[in-house]
């Protein structure tokens, strides 16, 4: 199979080359690795080339956007940066995130899933993270969710899903779209990604509103949206998350900002979440 990735990098030069290293090393090689230097101010652009210089699928691609580092927008608008010069002859495309060791043997791995299932319109590992010395498993991790820092898509699963969303949430909407359309994802508990960075470690302050918003985007409700920002406040052991989560949604019920999903989407998705909920609690 052909894999094609895009890693938006944003002052990531104590990381990316480790990240390519590990891409360079496996066992089923990409066709196409595309490297988005947002922004940065660091030496990224300079590590990144010297992996381009010694291999021709590698590409290097400047982007100037702001330093403002928030989720769902800057790294989604570096993504289609890549996006753009991505060579559209794949089978599976890849956003990953800069801060990753990958086994030698991921790609590999995710072909083989594919092929073995013509349903599976996206498969991940998991996120490792280091915590007192020690790999352990990041708590974020589900075994129902891809997270946003390893997505893999079949190119058929890409685009009918509409590709990537520029909103708060837009890993998570990926894989419920995908659901909507009939394609299963899969999540293989055995392979392990070392994630350098813990996820959100660098988002902006102002984006504590964001995941709330995101909700209303998703149709989501406000039921559903209070259990999940006490569920992902309970995870963060902090209750100033689940205040902003709740702001976010209430603000954006006056704003009313434009809906990611149809009125049909929206009710597959509170279905799909509702039943979740019922079968945990039954």
């Amino acid at each position: 199979m052909k894999f094609s990735i895009i890693i938006p990098a944003h002052n990531e030069a104590d990381v990316i080359g480790l990240t390519l290293e590990s891409l360079v090393n496996q066992t089923l090689l990409p066709k196409q690795v595309i490297v988005v230097n947002d922004n940065s101010s660091d030496q990224t652009s300079k590590i990144v080339s010297k992996f381009a210089d010694e291999y021709d699928w590698i590409t290097l691609v400047e982007n100037k956007s702001t330093n403002q580092h928030l989720p769902g927008t800057k790294i989604i608008n570096a993504f289609y940066k890549g996006f753009l010069l991505l060579n559209k002859d794949y089978d599976v495309i890849c956003k990953f995130d800069a801060d990753l060791i990958f086994p030698d043997n991921y790609l590999e791995i995710l072909a083989n899933k594919f092929k073995a299932n013509p349903k599976l319109g996206m498969v991940a590992g998991f996120c490792d993270i280091k915590v007192n010395g020690i790999w352990q498993l990041e708590n974020l991790t589900g075994k129902d969710h891809i997270r946003g820092a390893l997505k893999a898509y079949t190119k058929t699963c890409f685009e009918t899903i509409g590709q990537l969303k520029t909103s708060m949430g837009w890993d998570t909407i990926d894989e419920l779209l995908a659901k909507y359309f009939g394609f299963e994802i899969l999540t293989v508990d055995a392979l392990r990604v070392k994630h350098l960075k813990p996820t959100g470690a660098s988002y902006n302050k102002g984006a504590k509103h964001l995941q709330g918003e995101a909700m209303y985007k998703m149709r989501y409700g406000f039921v559903l949206t209070v259990l999940s920002a006490l569920k992902m406040s309970l995870k963060k052991r902090s209750l100033p998350y689940f205040i902003n989560y709740i702001i976010g949604y209430v603000k954006a019920i006056f704003s009313k900002p434009e809906r990611l999903v149809t009125k049909a989407q929206g009710k597959f998705i509170r279905d799909l979440r509702w039943k979740g909920v019922l079968n945990k609690l039954f």
